[in-house]
């Protein structure tokens, strides 16, 4: 069986993911292995796209291989996937899955976009594998890599795999058009909100709802078009930011980041739905901002969204902005979209964002939040000696909150477990655990005084 495998790394050869699949290509030497490294090779094959289309239709399995980058796949693959969908190429019906190594950090958001556009492109898509870092350095790891490929092969042959369909209710691509008028009063220029977009210049919906929601707002705006930023590359995953947290691009990014964007009090990200994300002009951005390393440098502050495209049917792309404000620590205020009530829409998003500014909204994280935070922590603290900036942050703002650190805690639960396990305290306090494990909310309430809390 021919077995084409896609790699999205950067690093090409020395991908860390391509590794379990050279391992594998040992193993089973009954098939043939062919590899493309299109994440090395983005710019290249943007002009001479047709060199691989041989490859690609004559393979009988595609496999997506990479790292999982903020959320999702690199940019580099994300701009392959663009251009495979761009160009006619016949790979209708032919198997693929996916491979990817990380430290399982939202490695579901990356699975779900290469299944969903898998199934775009007519792909027959079985379910991928997705891996820690380290696992094919260990016998569990190996055998798992071993069973992932052997279930691929069974399914090829018996031709299994996933059916999946949309919604039949497909919303029809209109252009939205603008109901506000150009606001002529004068706005309140107190606070610095920015509208960050990838708005290209034909794309007349977003842009009347960006002018519109400009209208009323009773800030200023200032917008930043990131297709215009000169980026010199995607992300290259080198860590060459992990101790200076400074890129290795000299295209100025890094400072463009800190002293452009993450000075703003709010920001509103604005784009239109394309391939399940946006164009991979945000994807490029997502990956570049690694030079903050795994720090919340925005945390607190308020976000938005503006949506041109039928957001309702993007399961994966509400639970990918979910997730990010959470990690981020950034009250997320409102996801206007547009469909029959846009004009609503956009202006809940802005009495929500005005009030959210005003009053410092924040909120107790979420599990997307809480359980991405305490991935990032474990891994910064083995990783210290490298990620130094990082572990600074980390001690800085009490990240490292590990549980054995609790110690008084634990006390109490040992010494109420040794009570509770004598069988007279038992008798004792039947019936009454709730009305002693209430008994310090009570007390807060008993003295509840909103002075207390301002």
């Amino acid at each position: 069986m021919n077995i084409l495998v896609i790699n999205g790394s950067p690093k090409g050869n020395n991908s860390i993911t391509l590794q379990t699949l050279l391992f594998l290509e040992k193993l089973f030497i009954e098939h043939k292995f062919s590899f493309l490294n299109v994440g090395q090779k983005i710019k290249y094959y943007e002009k001479n796209f047709n060199e691989i289309k041989e490859e690609l239709e004559k393979t009988d399995v595609i496999i997506f291989s990479y790292p999982v980058y903020t959320f999702l796949v690199p940019y580099q693959l994300h701009r392959f996937i663009e251009l495979l969908k761009e160009n006619d190429i016949n790979i209708k019906s032919k198997f693929a899955t996916q491979f990817s190594t990380s430290k399982h950090f939202y490695d579901i958001t990356a699975h779900k976009f290469i299944e969903e556009n898998c199934l775009d492109l007519g792909l027959k898509y079985i379910r991928g594998l997705s891996a820690d870092m380290e696992d094919l350095m260990k016998k569990k790891g190996q055998e798992d890599a071993v069973n992932f490929f052997n279930y691929l092969i069974f399914c090829v042959e018996n031709n299994l795999n996933i059916k999946y369909r949309y919604n039949s209710n497909i919303k029809e691509n209109t252009i939205y058009k603008r109901k506000y008028a150009n606001n002529s009063k004068e706005k309140d220029t107190s606070k610095d909100v920015l509208i960050l977009t990838n708005c290209s210049n034909d794309d007349e919906s977003l842009r009347n709802m960006i002018e519109d929601f400009k209208s009323v707002f009773p800030y200023k705006t200032r917008e930043i078009n990131i297709r215009e930023y000169n980026f010199h590359g995607g992300c290259l995953g080198c860590f060459g930011c992990a101790i200076t947290g400074k890129c290795v691009y000299k295209d100025g990014f890094d400072d463009f980041l800190r002293n452009e964007i993450q000075t703003a009090d709010s920001i509103i990200y604005a784009f239109t739905i394309e391939n399940h994300y946006t164009h991979s002009s945000f994807k490029i951005y997502d990956d570049r901002q690694f030079c903050n390393g795994h720090r919340t440098v925005t945390e607190g502050m308020p976000i938005g969204y503006i949506i041109s495209g039928d957001y309702e049917r993007e399961y994966n792309l509400h639970t990918l902005i979910e997730a990010r404000s959470e990690v981020g620590g950034n009250f997320l205020t409102h996801i206007a979209y547009d469909y029959n009530d846009i004009y609503n829409e956009l202006s809940k998003l802005s009495s929500i964002m005005k009030y959210a500014i005003d009053n410092k909204c924040t909120r107790p994280k979420n599990f997307y939040g809480v359980g991405g935070m305490k991935i990032f922590r474990d891994l910064i603290y083995i990783m210290q000696g490298l990620m130094k900036e990082d572990h600074k942050y980390y001690k800085k703002h009490n990240i490292y909150d590990f549980p054995q650190k609790q110690r008084m805690k634990m006390l109490q639960m040992k010494l109420v477990g040794a009570l509770i396990s004598i069988p007279s305290m038992q008798k004792k306090i039947k019936n009454k655990m709730n009305e002693y494990i209430l008994m310090p909310y009570k007390k807060v309430i008993d003295n509840a005084n909103m002075k207390n809390i301002k």
